[in-house]
């Protein structure tokens, strides 16, 4: 699931104007020594931000990020809580000042970049969302933005009448929006489940 969940990342930040070098190509046989940085990405268009940029990044604030390294876990089937954060320690390694020098080799010394990463989501509740953003930001973690967003904004910068022949993933998101399998931005796929109306009780 890894591989797939970084194409798709990768798909969104090229998409989003910035040029992207992968942090590895292999699997270390060691993961203690891995940087555990999947894209060091540059915006060469990049424009300043008026605002300071939310930490709960939406694809739209990306166009203001010059510099990101980002980690990607496509943990799909869990909500990134604090107790899952707390026994998953490798989830940070990429924003540890450990990764730094792999950053430096390719951006340089002295240069500003952010640590983003690319979480399945976050809890629902306040309360725990709260916590897990406390929780990320005191492991050096500068952002964070959650895979349904990345993965609405490619299905919607995907035409049905071109062929992205040089793109698995586009491909097949192009030959969904065809045949009418993805047909908004609020895809029945990814469309949170509605609540259910309480029914009145009886007199």
């Amino acid at each position: 699931m890894s591989a797939i969940s970084e194409t798709i990342v990768r798909e969104f930040l090229e998409a989003s104007g910035f040029l992207v070098q992968q942090g590895r190509k292999f699997v270390a046989p060691s993961r203690r020594h891995d940087s555990h940085i999947d894209f060091f990405a540059s915006h060469p268009a990049a424009t300043e931000s008026k605002a300071t940029l939310p930490f709960e990044l939406r694809p739209g604030d990306l166009k203001h990020i010059r510099r990101a390294v980002f980690a990607v876990k496509g943990w799909h089937t869990e909500t990134f809580s604090p107790a899952v954060m707390a026994n998953s320690p490798e989830i940070f390694r990429f924003a540890q000042p450990a990764a730094a020098k792999a950053t430096e080799a390719v951006f340089g010394t002295d240069v500003v970049f952010l640590k983003i990463l690319v979480a399945p989501s976050l809890p629902s509740s306040k309360k725990l969302r709260r916590e897990s953003v406390d929780f990320l930001r005191s492991k050096g973690v500068d952002g964070v933005i959650e895979f349904p967003a990345v993965l609405s904004a490619v299905i919607d910068g995907v035409e049905k009448n071109r062929n992205y022949q040089r793109s698995d993933v586009l491909q097949l998101i192009r030959v969904l929006k065809a045949h009418g399998m993805l047909r908004e931005r609020q895809m029945e796929l990814f469309r949170a489940a509605k609540p259910r109306a309480t029914r009145k009780p009886k007199p």
